[in-house]
């Protein structure tokens, strides 16, 4: 038998579908959104940048019944990298997930599933930054193990530290700043292949779809974002 509450419940999912068919039909190419993206951050860089465009009461008012973000972040938290600024982008373009070492866990992989297929987004990217607290503090627990850190902290360093580990076995274990370096983009790397390979969601969107997955590297020094992972040779 079917209740009002079952009719109310298709009725809502109806709309939900026709919102994610209009929404995927809509959206732009990964190719396009990437380049969107390094157009932002060029005018960062270069200090002309146009937020306050994007931010006003017109934008909130267009966006309270609905979001459509053209690109996917999964960033690190630090408080010099704040994706929408170093991109020069405005409210509902950009979907952010942030967390400390722009490490790769079923919550942020849920989330990244969750834009892409509601959104109909194309384009993740996983962005890293020069001098990363968060790989510097693997790389410490790894050279002096006897370092405590709290359990939850812990939980951070255990997922970045297979992709620097092998690192300490060359001879950029004598070059702590080239060590760090080499970890920041080994980490990246490690996040962006993960989010490839180990989501079936995802990677039936990368096949069907066009889903792109990159990794990016902001430089704290510059604000130069560098595209250096997963990027078509053509783009």
């Amino acid at each position: 038998m079917t209740t009002v509450s079952d009719r109310t419940w298709t009725a809502r999912s109806s709309s939900a579908d026709r919102q994610t068919d209009k929404d995927e039909a809509s959206m732009i190419s990964a190719r396009e959104a990437l380049e969107r993206l390094r157009e932002g951050n060029h005018r960062f860089v270069s200090d002309v940048g146009s937020r306050e465009v994007v931010t006003g009461q017109t934008r909130r008012s267009e966006l309270a019944s609905g979001q459509q973000p053209f690109a996917i972040i999964l960033g690190c938290s630090d408080s010099r990298v704040p994706a929408e600024i170093v991109f020069d982008q405005g409210l509902g373009d950009l979907f952010v997930i942030r967390v400390a070492g722009n490490i790769v866990a079923p919550p942020q992989i849920g989330s990244v599933e969750f834009a892409a297929a509601r959104f109909g987004t194309r384009l993740v990217v996983v962005l890293g930054h020069s001098r990363c607290g968060a790989v510097s503090a693997t790389l410490e627990s790894l050279l002096q193990p006897t370092h405590s850190h709290s359990r939850n902290l812990l939980s951070i360093i255990e997922r970045i530290r297979p992709s620097v580990e092998p690192l300490l076995a060359t001879e950029l274990r004598h070059d702590p700043d080239a060590l760090v370096q080499h970890a920041v983009r080994a980490n990246i790397r490690s996040s962006a292949t993960h989010l490839r390979h180990e989501s079936d969601v995802l990677r039936q969107l990368i096949h069907r779809d066009g889903l792109l997955v990159v990794g990016a590297e902001y430089s704290l020094e510059t604000g130069f974002v560098d595209f250096f992972d997963g990027v078509p040779t053509a783009v």
